[in-house]
């Protein structure tokens, strides 16, 4: 069993589709040529981004109490990734630990294709977990961890769109430091 404060993982890829940027294109106004661009599109990435942090900020609330009761996890994780964070969870209500504080991310959208039925996009984080530490539930005692262990990991994620909303199905913590 694995828990995201241990930072050990398995690793894994994704495919990386590269989308072209918006063109520019010139126009002639009043004899003079001038360079106009196309009008910002939304990036499709943000709301992929928003939901993984969504799901942290509930995987946050599932730790720090070590139950998924009460929080809307289940709304912001799917399949593989709720699975794996109410094991984990679990494991920690077990060894009767939570965790205080909460971890610092910083997640790019590696890529986003809206072309698939089930939409999907993918991202990498620096998951920095030093700030975010396990106690005893009994006595907020801290729990001594291995002082090797990585605290700052890169993660990857997937992410699709179910039922008009992006929700995230897999995460995985790699055993690689960012």
């Amino acid at each position: 069993m694995c828990a995201a404060l241990t930072g050990c993982s398995t690793n894994s890829s994704a495919d990386d589709p590269r989308h072209a940027p918006p063109s520019t294109t010139s126009a002639t106004v009043s004899g003079s040529p001038s360079t106009r661009s196309a009008a910002p599109s939304p990036d499709p990435g943000a709301p992929i981004e928003a939901a993984y942090r969504k799901y942290w900020e509930e995987k946050v609330k599932a730790y720090a109490k070590a139950s998924v009761q009460g929080t809307d996890l289940k709304k912001y994780a799917v399949a593989e990734a709720f699975t794996a964070a109410e094991m984990e969870v679990q494991a920690l209500k077990t060894k009767g630990l939570v965790a205080t504080g909460k971890p610092v991310l910083a997640p790019k959208v590696t890529s986003v294709d809206n072309k698939r039925k089930v939409p999907q996009g993918t991202l990498s984080d620096c998951t920095d977990v030093s700030g975010w530490t396990l106690v005893q539930q009994s006595n907020g005692a801290d729990v001594t961890l291995p002082d090797d262990r990585l605290t700052r990991y890169v993660t990857k994620a997937v992410a699709e769109k179910w039922y008009g909303r992006w929700v995230i199905v897999k995460v995985t913590p790699e055993d690689r430091s960012c």
